[in-house]
């Protein structure tokens, strides 16, 4: 197997480094001998020593490959002791489960742009973070393979890209309609789903919203947008291609609140001066690993990778990391496909 060629590159590695430690300490004592060896004359034991001692220091290659050793072998080494911790969350691994992935190189994770809850990018650097990067890349290392980011320019469009085969993985809001198009693995992180209303709004609470006149905008597809297509009776809901557009309705006055989840709308009353984000919400949330169908073998080791996540405070640090307000870690196990 390659892990087993890889081992046995590094032991040999450190088997050459072992035999030129001596060198090493040479090169400390050499100028030393050779110091005291000069009043006895160059056919002195120390004066040969210190010579020979001299000529071999001399040689790059051996230096280069002492500093080699050094520099590569031993983190080789500490990365093979640390992966073998069972409930390591970066150990690689050749489970039968996700063999196809191994076997790929890769672990294609969709990103839906415009969330907190899944990833958003910095208009000035146009860095993109986010949990469904973070975790992404945390699961690719615990598999061994490299992370390859698929971006689509709002979370509801990801399940755009099911048609095409376009991602392995991805991270979205748990909710009925999706997971007949997709498999959820157990949540990772709750919140709710709420409005961002204007300054000077007389909506107070989501009661107040679902009123005739009243206009909510969301992104097509986002999960407000399916949960708020089966509740809604009297207001009207318009859809835009992506959160940042239902937010610049609201700013025009052509929207009277954007529905989405609670920690994306903290997000950006930032920008919205005299703006509020309801204290009460219209729907629990979760959030949670999707994968395609027919893969129960990524499930379950997606399933263990979460618990493991959650369980080790990898969760936590990441909500902690990335400044998410509004959401806090998901209780252990839970079944995400169930109603909620």
């Amino acid at each position: 197997m390659a892990w087993m060629c890889w081992l046995s590159q590094v032991l040999r590695l450190l088997h050459t480094f072992k035999a030129s430690t001596p060198l090493i300490c040479w090169r400390r004592s050499w100028s030393s001998v050779l110091k005291t060896a000069t009043t006895a004359g160059r056919n002195s034991p120390d004066f040969r020593e210190a010579h020979a001692a001299r000529a071999l220091m001399r040689w790059p290659r051996v230096q280069a490959k002492a500093s080699f050793m050094i520099r590569i072998a031993l983190p080789a080494i500490l990365a093979l002791v640390l992966g073998g911790s069972g409930t390591s969350l970066a150990q690689p691994s050749p489970d039968p489960r996700v063999a196809d992935l191994v076997q790929s190189g890769a672990l294609r994770i969709g990103l839906g742009l415009g969330s907190s809850t899944t990833a958003t990018r910095n208009p000035a650097t146009g860095e993109v973070k986010g949990p469904a990067l973070e975790l992404g890349r945390a699961l690719a290392a615990r598999i061994g393979v490299k992370p390859v980011s698929i971006e689509y320019p709002r979370p509801g469009a990801v399940i755009d890209g099911l048609r095409a085969n376009a991602w392995d993985v991805s991270i979205l809001l748990v909710d009925p309609v999706r997971a007949e198009q997709v498999d959820f693995s157990n949540p990772f992180v709750q919140s709710d789903l709420t409005y961002l209303v204007p300054a000077g709004s007389t909506i107070q609470s989501v009661a107040d919203a679902d009123q005739a006149g009243i206009r909510i905008a969301v992104a097509r597809g986002d999960t407000s947008d399916l949960v708020l297509t089966r509740a809604f009776d009297r207001a009207e809901l318009v859809r835009t291609d992506s959160i940042a557009a239902a937010v610049a309705l609201l700013r025009s006055g052509a929207a009277n609140a954007v529905a989405l989840n609670r920690p994306s709308l903290i997000a950006e009353s930032v920008a919205l001066p005299g703006s509020r984000v309801l204290s009460d919400g219209f729907a629990e949330i979760y959030s949670a690993m999707a994968i395609p169908k027919g893969h129960a073998g990524w499930l379950a080791y997606i399933n263990e990778f979460i618990e493991d996540a959650k369980a080790s405070g990898l969760v936590n640090r990441m909500i902690e990391t990335l400044a998410m307000q509004g959401v806090r870690a998901a209780p252990p196990g839970g079944p995400a496909n169930a109603s909620r």
